[in-house]
């Protein structure tokens, strides 16, 4: 059985005690729980390599390994392996709400006049402790209270793509300073609540059941093309992250798939997610 690296834990060092006997390592080791404190962290194939995915603050990982500033990891909610620099990392907290907004600011105390300290994203987990006036505190710093949800809201998939119209495309971007096709989708069925993988190829082959390629349009469908997918917003028209226009855009369905198809591309599955 071949073992799809993005998904196996484990290097030429290491691996997770699970995976003895199926992968060689120096050492298996049962791994520590941590979570991101950064507000956002590429997650890079090798040490200060390229990146693949990113994970945004709050969400929990596994530490397989430490080693000259950066960390071997797999995120707990699609399993996605790699490195992170190690000063992105922090204890395990529970987070009671998530960035609601594109993309929202931390700041240093109760005022929005301050210099901000950083950018959140969608998604972004935090722990609220308090509240003053219209800002929420958390261990960070403040959000607007307007710009967080509770843990555990569900968000409309459509609702979701539509926040993130006019996002810069960024290959493996999952955020609101930059997103691409996967991440997108990724974000608007995590949000609705489905459980959803990291990459295009994965969600092809993972989520909800398989249509016929000329089958009505539902809204929320999903579009997989080799190395690209997009979602319907209506039965006349996408919305997805793409390279060619460098955002996340709605074109319509018709023209999208002759483009695509004269790319090189033919619609190569649909899949509609429950």
């Amino acid at each position: 059985m071949k073992l799809d690296r993005r998904l196996t834990p484990a290097n030429a060092r290491v691996a997770a005690s699970a995976l003895k006997g199926l992968v060689e390592a120096e050492a298996y080791v049962e791994g520590e729980a941590a979570c991101i404190r950064a507000p956002l962290t590429d997650i890079c194939r090798d040490p200060a390599g390229d990146r693949e995915r990113q994970l945004l603050m709050g969400a929990r990982v596994v530490v397989y390994e430490r080693v000259a500033g950066w960390a071997f990891i797999q995120a707990a909610a699609d399993g996605y392996v790699g490195y992170v620099p190690e000063a992105a990392l922090g204890s395990v907290v529970a987070p009671t709400h998530r960035v609601s907004a594109r993309q929202s600011h931390l700041y240093p105390e109760a005022s929005i006049k301050v210099r901000e300290k950083a950018a959140l994203s969608f998604g972004a987990q935090v722990e609220v402790t308090g509240q003053e006036g219209d800002l929420c505190e958390t261990p960070g710093g403040f959000i607007p209270v307007q710009h967080l949800v509770e843990i555990g809201t569900r968000t409309p998939r459509l609702d979701v793509a539509r926040l993130f119209l006019g996002t810069p495309y960024l290959w493996g971007g999952n955020s609101g300073a930059g997103i691409d096709c996967s991440g997108l989708v990724q974000a608007a069925l995590r949000a609705e609540g489905h459980d959803c993988p990291g990459d295009s190829d994965m969600q092809e082959d993972a989520l909800g059941e398989a249509m016929a390629l000329d089958a009505p349009v539902a809204p929320g469908d999903l579009f997989f093309w080799s190395g690209h997918v997009a979602m319907a917003l209506d039965a006349e028209n996408l919305i997805h992250a793409t390279g060619h226009f460098m955002s996340t855009v709605i074109e319509p369905l018709v023209p999208a798939l002759v483009r695509i198809e004269a790319a090189g591309y033919p619609l190569r599955s649909r899949r509609r997610v429950g």
